[in-house]
């Protein structure tokens, strides 16, 4: 790993954890269940790690530890979980999973997740994002354009899914 991507008085070495994306001004913090257990599981493990730093009372504690904790607290605190309805919607909502084609390209599917579960690699896209805001609403056949970094770009819904809910 770079020395670029870590902290100089940190002994250990730890790689700096990036900061989360904002999420949209007085906007909860939209979840799914998988979003949601993501987070829970994230704050044990900082916990612990917190733990494992600081075994005596004269160990100084980790600052940035402490700031990764409070700000994935207040995302905690703001969550809104969003669950699939039954029957499912036709139209994609938060938490669809969206097959869709650009003009003679490949398929590509999405789900659309909070802020915190999204990951484009993996196909799992924010709400506000604009290819997110340009699918929400839409049904299978319609067709939509947003702008891509690399300009218009077309899209038509083939398919329009959501997990069951548990």
């Amino acid at each position: 790993m770079s020395k670029a991507f870590t902290k100089d008085d940190d002994a250990a070495g730890a790689p700096l954890v990036p900061r989360r994306a904002p999420l949209p001004a007085g906007q909860p913090n939209y979840v799914t269940a998988r979003g949601l257990a993501l987070l829970r599981a994230e704050l044990t493990a900082l916990r612990a790690e917190q733990t494992r730093r600081a075994p005596n009372a004269d160990t100084a504690p980790d600052a940035a530890l402490l700031e990764r904790l409070a700000e994935l607290e207040e995302r905690l605190a703001a969550t809104e979980l969003v669950t699939p309805l039954n029957p499912a919607p036709s139209e994609v909502r938060f938490g669809a999973i969206v097959t869709v084609r650009t003009g003679a390209g490949p398929e590509r599917t999405f789900s659309i997740v909070g802020v915190d579960e999204a990951n484009a690699s993996e196909g799992r896209i924010a709400f506000v994002a604009p290819i997110a805001r340009a699918l929400l609403g839409k049904r299978r056949g319609d067709v939509t354009t947003f702008r891509a970094p690399h300009g218009e770009e077309e899209l038509e819904i083939v398919r329009v899914a959501y997990e069951s809910p548990e």
